[in-house]
């Protein structure tokens, strides 16, 4: 059956070549209503100076008490990410859509209703850029779900404008190029809902999409930023959308001429590419001219906490990496199971999987939930978003997982409720670690003001040390004269550093332990228990 055919909730739109939002409050066509004040520029980043926090939006925090994250809900943790350490939100997508997660969407211009109005957005973004926050849109624009108005416009009607924002496997009769092949997909409510791919070759298409994210980032058109975005993260990015050679050479006719309109723009602009491969993503960095990959295959290595596949994993990430350009270290996101149950609830695993991931040469990518230990597993109920619901849970702000505030969206008489991670009392939640020293939120905590402290954890050079058969992995950053040294004991059994004299012998300080900073310490007389760390500077 033809995507077309069955369209849920479709209707036809004044002007749907343009893909303009309908909904005043919701959409661009909401007036930027006059500030008294006009807030600071956000100071534009350099490369490995940021700390990102992932936000899966529904499950963030709800503010108005229908267990939906939104906008409101949002703006009022703003304050925890800050004390966390944070300096850049990524959002998941805004744009409305017939799936929860809000990828397909089928309007590019408003905000879901759900998540609240255009003006809860600006005050969110003013709210953020007040505090020194940047955010980061997810924009996944390569295909649009059903229920976007291009689709009803054009079927049957192969010479309208819209007809040519489309990619179609049969034109005249109206069905289009499906994705990944499949026409239509079950969301987590048992709706079966049809997802196009978008015509990226055509130039109407570009400049469409050039003009709406400039918008997103520059919403006043004079440069300032203000109440604009200050990076885009580009989901599943391609040179060749799904391998199908229908839409080509996109990296040099789609993507440059609109980071290059946005950079024009608005200077310090960055964009993020999730590359499709997974890989190391080079070609994303440099044909591509994003400014950020992920780190899929350091991930890898880190998660299962082996040494060796560690030390290569680092050594080809900064290999691959072209000077003036970022790898973004995480250790679990929205399509990961979460690193806590790939540890098996072992927190001293977990802690050095921290320790890796945030005082490694790189950006690192805090995953929402993630500094509490909040588990998941990819589920197994069939070829549906479903899935992936044990991964996106609610945040844990409360003991109690029903208390106001929580996003517990997916309540219900279905295995992704009923077989939760999430448990009221459980110990992972703000309020339950918030006070204890020795929690893996005050872990994270520690270690991110560490790295706001130490200019060599933001920006310098790495060397692998102890590249041997032992099994603590030893990571010196330095820059300016100043030194920091990680060393992690990935065995199953106390170790000792392995360490060269030029190491050995300098006077380090344990930058941790406030109790012993004072004291002169000999790395390579250290004995660190299984899954130990330990982290030591030299002025």
């Amino acid at each position: 059956m033809a995507i077309a055919c069955n369209l849920v909730g479709a209707t036809s739109v004044a002007n749907a070549s343009a893909g303009v939002g309908q909904d005043g409050q919701n959409s661009f066509a909401t007036k930027v209503a006059p500030t008294k004040a006009v807030p600071a520029r956000v100071t534009p980043a350099k490369a490995g100076e940021e700390v990102f926090y992932h936000v899966f939006f529904r499950s963030f925090a709800d503010g108005d008490g229908d267990r939906i994250g939104d906008l409101k809900g949002m703006t009022a943790r703003l304050d925890y990410l800050k004390q966390l350490g944070i300096t850049s939100i990524l959002l998941t997508p805004l744009q409305p859509s017939p799936f929860y997660h809000n990828y397909f969407a089928t309007d590019f211009e408003s905000i879901e209703p759900a998540y609240g109005t255009m003006d809860d957005y600006r005050a969110f973004l003013r709210a953020a850029h007040a505090r020194g926050l940047k955010v980061y849109m997810d924009m996944e624009i390569q295909y649009v779900g059903e229920g976007h108005p291009w689709w009803p416009q054009s079927v049957g009607k192969p010479d309208a404008p819209s007809s040519d924002f489309l990619l179609w496997r049969d034109k005249a009769r109206g069905e289009a190029e499906p994705f990944l092949n499949q026409a239509r997909w079950e969301g987590y409510d048992g709706r079966m809902i049809g997802i196009a791919m978008v015509d990226l070759n055509s130039p109407k298409v570009r400049d469409y999409f050039q003009r709406v994210l400039l918008q997103w980032a520059d919403p006043h058109g004079d440069g300032s930023g203000r109440d604009g975005a200050d990076g885009f993260r580009i989901d599943h990015m391609m040179d060749d959308l799904d391998n199908k050679h229908l839409a080509t050479q996109l990296f040099g006719t789609f993507w440059k001429p609109i980071f290059d309109a946005l950079r024009e723009r608005r200077p310090g602009f960055r964009i993020m590419a999730e590359q499709s491969d997974w890989g190391y993503g080079a070609d994303w960095l440099v044909r591509g001219h994003a400014d950020m990959v992920f780190a899929f295959p350091l991930r890898g290595a880190i998660d299962k906490l082996d040494k060796r596949e560690i030390i290569k994993a680092l050594r080809e990430t900064e290999r691959l990496t072209p000077a003036g350009k970022s790898q973004i270290v995480f250790l679990e996101n929205h399509d990961t199971d979460r690193f806590m149950s790939l540890v098996g609830g072992d927190m001293a695993k977990a802690r050095a999987g921290a320790a890796i991931m945030l005082l490694a040469q790189g950006e690192p990518l805090v995953y929402y939930g993630q500094e509490l230990g909040m588990r998941g597993i990819t589920g197994k109920v069939g070829l549906s978003d479903a899935n992936h619901i044990p991964l996106r849970e609610a945040m844990r702000w409360s003991a109690d997982l029903n208390a106001r505030g929580s996003a517990t969206w997916y309540q219900g008489d279905k295995p992704w409720w009923t077989n939760r991670y999430n448990r009221s009392d459980d110990g992972v939640s703000v309020q339950e670690q918030d006070k204890d020293p020795a929690s893996l939120l005050n872990w994270y905590r520690r270690l991110l003001a560490l790295r706001q402290s130490r200019p060599e954890l933001r920006h310098g050079a790495q060397r692998i040390l102890c590249d041997d058969a032992g099994q603590v992995l030893c990571l010196l950053r330095e820059s300016g004269g100043q030194r920091t040294l990680l060393l992690v004991n990935l065995g199953n059994a106390a170790a000792a550093p392995s360490l060269g004299s030029e190491i050995a012998g300098m006077p380090w300080f344990d930058l941790l332990d406030a109790k012993a900073a004072r004291q002169p310490i000999h790395p390579a007389s250290l004995s660190l228990p299984p899954m130990g760390v330990r982290v030591l500077g030299a002025p």
